[in-house]
């Protein structure tokens, strides 16, 4: 059993002095409501060094590997296999575990934390903590853009009405226009825009100690923290300076704020840098860069062609993820321009939509009148997103063969998707997440599907690679 035992280390943004605040939470809140899932729970502190360790047990209640979690930076975790017959699945659902709780607790002390971001010369703008505003935006053009395309189809009865039988024709027309110039409407949502000559963005990270943060936010307004990232930028961006408690111990103080150097980070990123190494390795012009400064990590690659192409990333996911992992989801990204994703599913989109028109309401008009219209489309949409969840596959395979890091694409999907993955535990809503209306598959079989993968050398057409592991993904949920 030895043998098979794993030891490794897990990077976390969470600072040295709140690693024992990390293990309470994975005690109290990630192990004890799930007393059919863990036992032997143990959190202990010797020597000045906290640890927790116990015990996970299988489906029908036998105990099946202990890990031991030390809180160091990084964090030293240890599984066991505590039998011969545990299953490879079963540790790595252990070592998901501990990640998923990480990233919870990041989650919970990133509501108490100060987050600013910069770019030179540039206008201060505000951080947005929810992104809903931006989010509703971004969503109708990032990724694959199905979402105008359903937009379209579901106004396309209405201008029948008006338009008769060249309705159909007009309107696919229109949307390949917006299709074609979708990265121009992109580009109207960003913050800033990233050049040769202006690469970087500065970020800064404070962590507000957990019992003065709801005091800070009472007393300080949103126009207050502009005012005080407007000073931080003047005193150390705009001078060159570095920014650290040093040179920002005066602002601090004017807002009730005494600076502690480990609770604070602060880093810049060659945005530009990141972007460019991406395009050279898939062999793309370089692209337009965005950046819209909102704490929800995200990116997206749009346009009809990699020549025709922008990038947009967002504050969050330069927060979160390191710039390998960066590079990873860019990857991803550029695997829907190098696929012409967006072209693909408006050509579904329209091919359904002209044959809609023209042939089944030519010869079935009741149809449309009728609920079976409503199976019909629900029908119809289902298996749309469902091929496009081929695509969403075969733009991580592209990452995984162009970029060379499938373990870290997976890795970075944890931490964004970490609160998807726990819920895909539950069969049901996995089944659910296979047929629902959204592009991606399951997060749970993509990082499955990404760590699993060898040679990437082998891989001679990665779409029907996609399309077959898809559906075989689909059917091992039921």
């Amino acid at each position: 059993m030895s043998d098979k035992t794993v030891s490794y280390l897990l990077e976390t943004e969470v600072p040295s002095n709140y690693l024992g605040n990390l293990l309470d939470f994975i005690y109290q809140k990630y192990l004890l409501p799930q007393k059919g899932r863990f036992t032997n729970i143990s959190r202990t502190v010797a020597d000045g060094e906290s640890s927790l360790t116990y015990t996970v047990l299988d489906p029908l209640g036998r105990r099946n590997v202990k890990v031991e979690i030390t809180g160091i930076k990084p964090i030293k975790v240890r599984i066991t296999p505590l039998n011969d017959t545990v299953h490879e699945q079963a540790i790595a659902e252990a070592k998901q575990d501990v990640a998923i709780a990480v990233e919870f607790f990041e989650e919970e002390i990133r509501q108490n934390t100060l987050y600013f971001a910069w770019r030179e010369g540039e206008e201060i703008v505000p951080e947005k903590i929810s992104g809903k505003e931006r989010k509703s935006i971004n969503r109708l053009f990032m990724e694959t853009q199905v979402l105008l395309f359903v937009i379209f189809i579901s106004l396309g009865l209405f201008l029948f009405l008006i338009l008769n039988w060249t309705a159909p024709i007009v309107l696919m027309a229109i949307q390949f226009v917006l299709v074609f110039y979708s990265s121009k409407f992109i580009e109207r949502t960003a913050d800033w825009y990233i050049t040769e000559n202006n690469p970087y963005i500065h970020l800064l990270e404070y962590r507000l100690p957990l019992e003065e943060e709801e005091a800070f936010r009472k007393k300080h307004p949103k126009d207050k923290l502009v005012q005080m990232k407007k000073e931080v930028y003047e005193q150390t961006i705009a001078e060159k300076g570095e920014i650290d408690c040093e040179t920002t111990r005066g602002i601090f103080a004017k807002y009730g704020i005494e600076c502690s150097p480990e609770n604070l980070s602060a880093r810049k990123v060659n945005v530009h840098q990141l972007v460019e190494k991406t395009a050279q390795k898939f062999g793309f012009p370089m692209p337009k860069v965005i950046v819209s400064n909102t704490m929800i990590p995200n990116a997206a690659a749009s346009g009809p062609s990699p020549s025709r192409g922008i990038v947009l990333i967002t504050t969050g996911l330069l927060v979160q993820l390191n710039e390998s992992e960066i590079l990873s989801v860019l990857g991803h990204e550029f695997g829907h321009l190098k696929g012409r994703d967006p072209l693909l599913l408006y050509g579904l989109m329209a091919g359904e939509f002209l044959f809609r028109f023209y042939v089944l309401f030519a010869l079935f008009p009741f149809i449309f009148f009728s609920l079976l219209f409503i199976v019909y489309f629900w029908a119809v949409m289902t298996v749309i997103y469902f091929i496009a969840k081929f695509f969403e596959a075969r733009a991580d395979l592209t990452s995984a063969i162009v970029i060379g890091q499938p373990q870290v694409l997976a890795e970075s999907l944890e931490k964004i998707g970490f609160k998807r993955l726990l819920y895909e535990r539950i069969p049901a809503y996995r089944i659910q997440e296979w047929i629902s209306l959204d592009p991606h598959p399951p997060i749970y079989f993509r990082i499955s599907r990404l760590m699993k993968l060898g040679n990437t050398d082998k891989i001679k057409h990665p779409l029907a690679q996609s399309a077959r592991e898809v559906t075989r993904g689909f059917l091992d949920s039921l």
